[in-house]
């Protein structure tokens, strides 16, 4: 289903950042056009432009004002410029709603020390390990966000059959490549962290490089496939 707002939220993060908002949801949809209007800007910054952040429903655009200021004139109103190139990249973007990503596999191991928590949720959902497994990696996952750690991605969405909250009590150390769940959501843990995900499976992946060109392994928009190891 389509969740998006007919007319865009627009509201600013103190003086310096704005951010366009399209629904409320974790809906593909609308992570779509967050994304799109988000590369939009990218490729064609406005004046002062900094950076441009998608999430689940939105975008934030980061700005330096006293650039923006120098480029437009004394006289214009700064929140009213950046506006204005939000909705017009809206406006833009929605014609180019197509992903450019192309779907990255993650082998994983799942069970055991690997993922401490699947014998529980096996028992919980009342199947086995292995067919637990099968729902897990029986569909192709979108990167709608990264957040919480550098490189950290959190995708959708999990079948509502095994979707699950997080813990109650969180670990206070999760390790790197640790595949979580949380509700409709799954991510991969990039570095070592406290965490309370429902912790099922493992990856070798290296998922944040500081040192790369590229330093994350996923980008929003991205299509995630695990890939059970034996």
């Amino acid at each position: 289903m389509n969740m998006l707002d007919p007319v865009p939220k627009i509201y600013d993060l103190g003086d310096s950042a704005m951010t366009i908002e399209f629904g409320d949801s974790i809906d593909s949809d609308v992570n779509k056009t967050a994304v799109a209007v988000s590369r939009y800007l990218a490729d064609n910054p406005f004046p002062g432009f900094i950076e441009s952040s998608p999430a689940y429903a939105s975008a934030t655009v980061f700005y330096d004002p006293c650039a923006v200021h120098a480029a437009v004139g004394k006289d214009a109103d700064i929140r009213e410029f950046v506006q204005e190139r939000l909705l017009s990249a809206s406006s833009q973007a929605f014609g180019s709603l197509s992903d450019r990503n192309a779907l990255i596999e993650v082998p994983a191991l799942f069970g055991g020390e690997s993922g401490p928590d699947l014998q529980t949720l096996s028992a919980r959902f009342g199947v086995s390990e292995e067919e637990f497994i099968g729902i897990f990696t029986g569909r192709e996952y979108r990167v709608f966000m990264l957040g919480f750690l550098p490189g950290f991605a959190y995708m959708g969405k999990v079948d509502e059959r095994i979707a699950v909250p997080r813990r109650d009590t969180p670990r206070k150390r999760v390790p790197a490549g640790s595949i979580g769940i949380a509700d409709e959501q799954t991510g991969i843990y990039p570095l070592d962290s406290p965490g309370g995900w429902q912790i099922i499976g493992r990856t070798k992946l290296q998922l944040f490089d500081p040192q790369a060109a590229a330093p994350f392994l996923f980008s929003p928009g991205d299509r995630v496939k695990f890939v059970p190891v034996l």
